[in-house]
């Protein structure tokens, strides 16, 4: 490898629950597609499915909040084309969810993966205008990969 060169981005799924069965094809697809679509070039992203329960430790551990949360999303490093983190995805919540809404349930959680994305890229939405660029940056996204939701959630977080 040449001085130029740099490693590819990497993009690791590790499914930690045993309900439900997740495709992981799609999630990482979704997760590949908002980082370059970012600009991110190298680098290691980290995608964890996990049930409410262990979503609640990692809520409480992490933000001090006792209750589970949909999508919890971690930067370690962002240099210009390179980022590292990690995003963690409740396969229950995103099951409650979608039933509630009337769409599957494998959506809300591809939902929830573009929407830790973002944040890793550096979206927010702790404001009304930046809830609003979330939603259409989340609609932009699941429309490329061929989902449409009648109407986005508000995220839990």
């Amino acid at each position: 490898m040449n001085a130029s060169s740099s490693p590819p981005l990497e993009l690791d799924c590790t499914n930690r629950q045993t309900r439900l069965p997740v495709e992981e094809r799609p999630l990482l697809e979704g997760l590949r597609l908002v980082l370059h679509e970012a600009g991110v070039r190298t680098g290691a992203v980290s995608l964890a499915i996990v049930d409410d329960p262990a979503m609640h430790v990692l809520n409480r551990e992490h933000l001090e909040h006792d209750y589970p949360t949909d999508v919890l999303s971690f930067l370690f490093d962002r240099q210009g084309e390179h980022l590292e983190g990690e995003i963690i995805v409740s396969v229950d919540t995103a099951q409650s969810s979608a039933a509630d809404l009337q769409i599957p349930w494998a959506h809300e959680l591809l939902l929830y993966v573009v929407h830790g994305a973002l944040h890793l890229v550096g979206h927010d939405d702790h404001s009304p205008a930046e809830r609003q660029a979330m939603r259409a940056a989340e609609s932009h996204y699941l429309a490329a990969l061929g989902v449409c939701l009648p109407s986005l959630p508000e995220p839990q977080e």
